[in-house]
């Protein structure tokens, strides 16, 4: 544990100004509040704020910050009140403080909506002064650090998940990458012990095993270096076992298999020299064809700048080399932690500033509910970019299959609203069309236009979904509302009563209404009848009631799902469905319905060879998944997968419990070829949807055993 001269020399260190006297009384004030307190460690519970101070000193972020760091849990776990601290610091370290204390109880709850309101209520707090998401962001990871002393596993899976979708992204975003990393491995090791230990065990095996090399290649970049008189500063290092992992699933590749393992950096003295040594890389090394990415010119959201790209090495090895300045190393480090502005006492401490942020204020406009926001907002960071330019040369920044619809949308909502078409680098082509990177975007727009429903289906950004769903729910409400007015109406003619809006108005707040559309669009959708409705408004008429027959029991509103039909939207009801055997379509894969007559609808996905054999275009349904929120099912979808893996024993053993553990069931096995070496098997498993098949195909590939894992 830090001690205070200790602390005050780690702020010293990059700010002379520093006030001793502060940080001083800050340390002893948090000390004292804690007092006897324990952590599920057994270390005292005010080494905790100690620890995230010191992580703060890491990012050389200003006193305040510091200062907020100690503090941040006295007003949550302690006596200490807002006002005392605003009365012993000021009001600027109180308003921080309070800031993080409104955001003390993140940890993963167990319903889903707990989470996502807690997340849109961090959204709100950051955009007020990103400094409340930085404190926030070194209590998770001290927190993180100590998470294998919390003796509930659900509750170290529940934090290690929330860290893994929430903060780590979150930290990206931001910038911070050695913060991402760490975040993102120390979950990883909760949620996937064994594939996480299978991965480090391998990775220091290379490391052992490449020692010599790595230094051999540091050197002779070096050499190359200095030969064209370049000077610089060379490092190398493995990645890290997260990132590994997602590269795995990403790729669909082993871990042998992946070119970038060991990673090198070039640091030189300004931006001119990183096209210098790009191009001295590309003249003394051979280059691996489509590596190559400039983020350079075109910077990611984060202000992330450097040069990528990928050469086969003296060892025959292929490497990642990132060039860069140091001054692109220090935001690529510290993101917006390495910006003067919160070093020096500047008051821009708003975070609306950063056009992500922007982004995720826009999309909580929109979403109807905090777990749409969540959704949504996970669309977002969880991407990766691809840059395209508006007809005036405006760079536009987008996740990797973004749409024409997504772009628009991403200029402004009105203009998203309004699409009608897109020209692609002058020529016409269809909405649904993958936008890639240098791809000129030029909207068309029509006044009369308004979003459609299907857009949903190939939307990539949370911004564009929350719109169309925004869109789609005034619709419907409007037509609600037009329905509920026409029963009400015809209600009162039954009743002979006259039909008088003031009437209704009066009995709103029995109904727990403020509008009388908001009735009206009750009555329409079924939530409210019109029978009641007009009871409540003329009881002296004694209008005659339903008999007072016992109802059956209302059903809970997660109803058990047996039908498989009810995962599909754009199905007429009481249709006959089938999934096909030779795509084996899964929740998650585009999908259309080609009618078969006397056996209803098979579902297939939208690229399987059998559609392009249909003559007759009218048989294929264009047809979407329906999310069943809430709702338990019990139907179970089969996926296909073709895996090869060694011949030796306990490789057939493995496999299996690999399956098991991520409770998937194999329900068909076949052996299609057999070698003294190899294996290929084809193995049907039963999974929930295309995730659940990702993440079993990852765990598959981290078997040493098994040389590949593909969907049939």
């Amino acid at each position: 544990m830090l001690r205070q001269c200790e602390l005050v020399e780690r702020l010293r260190a990059y700010d002379p100004t520093v006030d001793d006297d502060l940080i001083n009384r800050a340390y002893v004030f948090s000390v004292k509040s804690h007092g006897c307190q324990v952590r599920d460690s057994g270390d005292p519970y005010f080494s905790h704020p100690i620890e995230v101070a010191g992580i703060l000193t890491e990012l050389k972020l200003d006193s305040q910050s510091i200062v907020t760091g100690l503090l941040h849990d006295t007003v949550e776990d302690t006596v200490a009140t807002i006002e005392e601290i605003e009365s012993c610091f000021g009001v600027e370290i109180a308003q921080l403080v309070n800031g993080v204390t409104k955001l003390s109880k993140l940890e993963l709850q167990s319903e889903a909506t707990k989470q996502a309101e807690n997340f849109r209520k961090l959204v709100l707090a950051m955009s007020s002064d990103i400094r409340v998401l930085l404190v926030k962001l070194a209590d998770r990871l001290h927190n993180m650090r100590t998470l294998h002393h919390v003796v509930s596993e659900e509750k170290r899976r529940r934090i290690a998940h929330e860290t893994l979708e929430i903060y780590a992204p979150l930290a990206e975003r931001m910038g911070i990458h050695w913060f991402k990393d760490e975040l993102e491995d120390l979950a990883f090791a909760q949620l996937q012990p064994d594939i996480y230990e299978s991965i480090k065990s391998r990775l220091k095996f290379i490391h052992q095993a490449s020692v010599g090399t790595i230094e051999h290649i540091l050197q002779d970049i070096k050499d190359v270096a200095k030969k064209f008189g370049l000077s610089c500063m060379v490092s190398g290092r493995l990645k890290t076992p997260y990132s590994i992992w997602r590269k795995m699933q990403q790729k669909n590749v082993t871990l042998e298999q992946l070119s970038d393992i060991m990673a090198f950096r070039i640091l030189v003295g300004s931006m001119s020299e990183c096209y210098q040594a790009l191009g001295i890389m590309h003249s003394h090394y051979m280059v691996v064809p489509g590596r190559f990415k400039d983020y350079i010119s075109t910077p990611k959201p984060n202000n992330y700048q450097s040069l990528h790209t990928c050469l086969i090495c003296p060892a025959n090895q292929r490497i990642e080399v990132q060039i860069r300045t140091s001054e692109m190393h220090e935001v690529c480090e510290n993101g917006v932690a390495a910006h003067w502005q919160y070093k020096q006492g500047s008051k821009m401490h708003d975070g609306k500033q950063y056009a992500w942020l922007r982004g995720l204020l826009e999309i909580l406009e929109h979403a109807s509910s905090p777990d749409e926001f969540l959704e949504h907002t996970k669309l977002e960071m969880f991407q990766d970019q691809v840059f395209c330019f508006t007809p005036k040369g405006e760079l536009i920044n987008l996740p990797s299959g973004a749409t024409p619809v997504d772009f628009a949308y991403s200029i402004h909502s009105e203009i998203g609203n309004r699409t009608v078409g897109v020209k692609i680098n002058g020529r016409q082509m269809p909405l649904r069309t993958p936008l890639k990177n240098g791809d000129q975007v030029d909207i068309i727009t029509a006044k009369a236009q308004s979003p459609s429903p299907t857009w949903e289906r190939f939307v990539v950004t949370g911004k564009a979904r929350a719109c169309i769903r925004r869109f789609i729910r005034s619709q419907q409400r409007q037509k609600y509302g037009e329905l509920g007015k026409s029963l009400l109406q015809k209600a009162c003619i039954k009743e002979g009563q006259i039909f008088n809006e003031k009437n209704f108005t009066k009995i709103l707040s029995k109904f727990h209404y403020h509008i009388l559309d908001d009735l009206y669009a009750a009555i329409g959708e079924g939530i409210q009848s019109a029978k009641e409705v007009l009871t409540t408004t003329y009881p002296e008429q004694n209008l005659p009631k339903k008999e007072n027959i016992p109802s059956a029991p209302k059903q809970k509103s997660s109803k058990i799902i047996h039908d498989p039909a009810q995962f599909i939207e754009g199905l007429i009801s009481g249709m006959s469905v089938h999934f096909a055997g030779c795509c084996h379509p899964l929740p998650g894969d585009n999908i259309v319905g080609v009618v078969v007559t006397g056996k209803g609808v098979t579902i297939h996905t939208n690229d399987c060879e059998v559609i392009t054999t249909i003559l007759d275009p009218e048989r294929v349904l264009d047809l979407a998944w329906h999310e069943i929120h809430g709702k338990e099912h019990s139907y179970r979808h089969i996926g296909r997968l073709k895996v090869t893996f060694l011949n030796k024993p306990g490789s057939l053993a493995a496999m299996t419990t690999t399956i098991s553990k991520q409770s998937a069931d194999i329900v068909n096995l076949k052996i299609t070829n057999r070698t003294m070496d190899f294996w290929d098997l084809f193995i049907d498993v039963e999974v929930k949807d295309v995730d659940h098949l990702l993440l079993l195909k990852a765990s598959l590939r981290s078997q040493s055993s098994i040389l590949s894992v593909e969907r049939i």
